[in-house]
This record gives C-alpha cells, structure tokens and sequence, in this order.
C-alpha cells in the first residue's frame, strides 16, 4: 500500500495553462493514478504512517511543497524542496516541449522522434533531480518521479 491514492495541485492562484500544459497534467495524473511507488521510510524510529497516502504538491515561497496525509487525512509527511535544482531542467523541458508540439504539426516522423528522444532525455534528468532531492525523505520509482516531475513543471508553467 505504499502508493499515492490522491493527489492534489495547488494551481488556484496560477494562470490558465495553455492546452498542451493542461494536456500534459492531464495524462500525468492519470498516469499517477494507474500506477505508482510512493513510500516514506522510517525516520528516527518514528512509526510512519502507512500509505495509501494523499499528496498535495504546491510552490510556496519559491519552494516546492509536499504535504503527505494518511488515506483519513492525518498528516505523514510535510517537506518543502528548493526549486533552485528544477530551474534549468524546467527551463529545457519547456523548450523542448515547445519544439516537439510545434514538430507535430509540420514535420516528418523521423524529425517527431528525434526531438521526442531529447524531450525524453530531459523528462529522465528532472526525474533524476526528483529523486535525489526526495532522497530520505520519500522513496519513489523512476516512473513515479517522472509523472511528478511532469507535475513540478506544470506548477511551475505558472509561477
């Protein structure tokens, strides 16, 4: 039962996202949904409760913020995550997501995958960053912390 079973963004105070963001939340959530390792690991010797767990994931104050509750709403976990690690690799994703909906429209396949490939190879890095910044805090699988990582961009889309 280490999983999320819910998971909240906070976007209220963000700019609508433009469709292929939204598109992109979209298929992450779902994807989260389906399927998903999301464990918190003793601490101190602390009991931890266990999962499946609510997620709230939110930017507050520059910091992206974590808030973890028990399938009844006590509080887990609470960690706050300096956005500062995310920039570039948000900053390179948007870019290249940019270029691969623009591919989509006008360009041949071969061109399709190969900016598909780069799109991939920047999703796998921020994925990565995800993970070593969760490190003892939260233990999560590569798939999981893409779809996070999806998350902490489209979050970020807006701030």
């Amino acid at each position: 039962m280490s999983r999320i079973a819910h998971i909240e963004l906070d976007d209220a105070n963000l700019p609508p996202p433009t469709p292929e963001i939204e598109q992109e939340r979209r298929v992450a959530l779902f994807d989260l949904m389906e399927a998903n390792s999301f464990a918190l690991p003793i601490r101190d010797d602390r009991d931890v409760p266990q999962g499946p767990y609510n997620l709230g994931l939110s930017i507050r104050d520059k910091r992206l913020v974590f808030d973890v509750s028990s399938s009844d709403g006590a509080p887990a976990a609470a960690f706050h995550l300096s956005l500062s690690p995310f920039r570039q690799v948000v900053k390179d994703y948007f870019q290249i997501c940019k270029s691969y909906f623009d591919a989509v429209k006008s360009l041949p396949p071969s061109q399709i995958e190969t900016i598909d490939m780069a799109r991939r190879g920047i999703h796998n890095e921020g994925a990565r960053i995800l993970q070593e910044r969760l490190e003892g805090k939260v233990l999560v699988d590569d798939d999981t912390a893409r779809r996070l990582f999806t998350l902490i961009c489209v979050l970020h889309f807006g701030g």
